[in-house]
């Protein structure tokens, strides 16, 4: 089995999830007492927030790919960064490694183009709904992406940060949550993306619909499968 390197605690609400994840799947494909072999580094979020907050993407940039090194030094054979946003940051993370770092973009259009959709809303914070970063990595599966308009997009970034991220599930905010997805239905999209990690504390697959793609758990599966390609 190869080893995963995890970056998390972004927030640690979501890498918990990850971590959990990744020791049901490799218990169920192995049995007995199998778990997934990972060094994780979790990080204190509100030290990565306020680099969000400030604009300093270049010093994320360099405390991530910094990490990812050390985890790739420790004896990680791949590497996963375990929230969306920051996958803004993957090229200065994937510069850093010489092993293979699994984005998760790619898993997440693995899934849904696997389903036959090719219209799919996007739901996650402003820096990734908004950006170019997540939307081009789908969009380069042959999706389309439909994201909710500008006052949605920021009840949806609000929600993560001010509650979720803090480990607050509100069936408010649920019902805030379903709202929009029908709204996103409504411009076409065929299914939606939990594009934040920590939505899927929140949005359940009975909650809507069409097809929910977990983001954290296609992440985390994937990530599996790699460390046991050959095995199992």
């Amino acid at each position: 089995m190869k080893t995963i390197g995890m970056l998390g605690g972004m927030s640690w609400e979501s890498s918990v999830a990850y971590e959990r994840i990744a020791n049901q799947e490799v218990r169920r494909r192995l049995g007995g007492t199998h778990s997934a072999d990972l060094i994780v580094r979790s990080y204190d979020f509100a030290r990565v927030e306020a680099l969000q907050e400030a604009d300093d993407w270049e010093g994320a940039a360099a405390l991530l790919a910094g990490d990812a090194a050390r985890l790739e030094a420790a004896g990680a054979d791949l590497v996963i960064l375990c929230t969306n946003t920051m996958h803004r940051l993957a090229p200065s993370i994937e510069a850093a490694l010489t092993v293979p770092f699994l984005h998760i973009g790619d898993a997440v259009a693995d899934a849904v183009v696997a389903t036959g959709l090719d219209a799919v809303g996007l739901l996650g914070t402003r820096y990734t709904m908004e950006g170019a970063f997540y939307r081009e990595r789908l969009e380069a599966a042959g999706l389309r992406v439909v994201v909710p308009g500008e006052a949605s997009r920021q009840q949806v970034h609000d929600v993560i940060y001010g509650e979720l991220v803090r480990g607050e599930v509100r069936d408010a905010s649920r019902a805030a949550f379903q709202r929009i997805v029908g709204e996103l239905v409504r411009e076409g999209a065929q299914g939606v993306i939990a594009g934040c990690t920590e939505i899927e504390l929140l949005l359940r697959p009975e909650d809507v619909d069409v097809p929910l793609f977990p983001s954290a758990k296609l992440h985390a599966l994937a990530a599996v499968s790699a460390a046991l390609a050959g095995l199992a």
